[in-house]
């Protein structure tokens, strides 16, 4: 490929955008283009480009939801507090409503709570079991764990497209850098068949590259990782690729998750697995392990208000009772009260080059990050 000298700042903008590196001469003129590696010294780097909680869905939930979606806050409140003509204090109904936002209990409640059903869900089998509340996955594999797409299924909120939370959560991985999510393989010899690589993760600082409109992604970027605030997000994975598909073995994994308003908070996933199709312009599968629940409420409270659950139906409260009750995993050590339900996130990632600092700077930026646990 060759470029017209007054064409060089245009040859090396599309360059940059399709992740070839051209060489200049002394003069300063472009003149021959070579194709960077996406390999380079066994790694290999991808940038999220989109995430959701798994929710199998049908036309209509008609499979899954067959008794329809549940209520919401606007929908419950006006079944605790009619217009009947009587008199409520705002500390007895709106406030008392939120306070049970951020102080949840498992007491009974009047209304009743709409599981996900069905056989078929996204997700892995996480304890090598088969249970009789496993699903089968899309490809017949058996004894998969997603007890949180039961919680989240019938929640409008959840679904794909119309869903505020779903839809926004596309939008907020564009517009801010503090959800920039990276892996990085390394000891990568194929990206389709290498007994052993290991994947870091990483939280990065730089936008993502997309298309003129917007509209795509386009691989051969850059990013920088956060070696300093983002260090409580670095985890690491022993894995293999077979038939071009990532698998890695559990780890604990907290990602970054800003939502409306650049409201940061991260999601806790333990023992979380990859299982990802990889190509060398990006990768795209999904996240699985148990969930977190107590952080998975108080992210919800914390990035979205009461209002923004109504426009999904979406009432932390009952939702809180519904993780509880159907979690399935790391089981509290005083109570046996299971603290993580099973999940999966699908994902999708485009290539990036990770430029790491030099050790130097790496080492100054690298001092401890404030110690993060679960709330209580």
């Amino acid at each position: 490929m060759k470029f017209r000298t007054s064409g060089t700042f245009a040859a090396i903008s599309i360059a940059a955008s399709c992740g070839i590196a051209y060489g200049a001469a002394d003069d300063g003129k472009v003149y021959e283009g070579v194709q960077r590696p996406v390999i380079v010294d066994g790694r290999i780097g991808y940038v999220m480009t989109h995430r959701a909680w798994a929710v199998q869905q049908s036309p209509e939930g008609k499979v899954e939801c067959p008794a329809g979606y549940n209520d919401g806050p606007r929908e419950q409140f006006k079944q605790l507090f009619p217009s009947d003509g009587t008199k409520r204090t705002l500390v007895e109904t709106q406030i008392m409503r939120e306070a049970r936002q951020w102080f949840p209990d498992m007491s009974e409640e009047g209304f009743k709570f709409k599981e996900a059903g069905g056989k078929v869900s996204y997700g892995l089998d996480l304890d090598d079991k088969i249970g009789a509340e496993d699903f089968t996955n899309q490809d017949g594999v058996k004894g998969v764990d997603n007890q949180l797409y039961r919680a989240i299924g019938c929640i409008s909120n959840y679904r794909a497209p119309e869903g505020t939370i779903y839809h926004f959560e596309q939008e907020y991985m564009r517009r801010y850098n503090y959800n920039r999510m990276m892996i990085e393989l390394s000891g990568v010899d194929s990206l389709v068949n290498d007994p052993e690589v290991e994947v870091t993760s990483y939280r990065g600082l730089d936008p993502l590259l997309t298309s003129a409109t917007g509209e795509s992604f386009i691989s051969g970027g850059t990013q920088r990782p956060d070696m300093r605030f983002g260090k409580t997000f670095i985890s690491h994975w022993k894995g293999k690729i077979v038939d071009g598909v990532l698998i890695t073995d559990a780890s604990d994994y907290r990602f970054p998750s800003g939502q409306a308003f650049d409201t940061n908070d991260f999601h806790y996933i333990r023992g979380a697995q990859y299982h990802l199709k990889l190509t060398e312009n990006g990768a795209e599968g999904m996240i699985a392990g148990y969930i977190d629940v107590e952080w998975f409420n108080h992210h919800l409270n914390t990035s979205w208000s009461t209002h923004h659950q109504s426009y999904g139906q979406l009432s932390a409260p009952s939702l809180y009772r519904a993780l509880n009750r159907l979690a399935d995993g790391f089981p509290d050590p005083k109570t046996g009260q299971m603290r993580g339900i099973s999940g999966a996130l699908n994902v999708k990632y485009t290539q990036v080059y990770i430029n790491h600092p030099p050790r130097e700077t790496a080492a100054l930026e690298g001092a401890p990050a404030p110690a993060v646990t679960p709330a209580q």
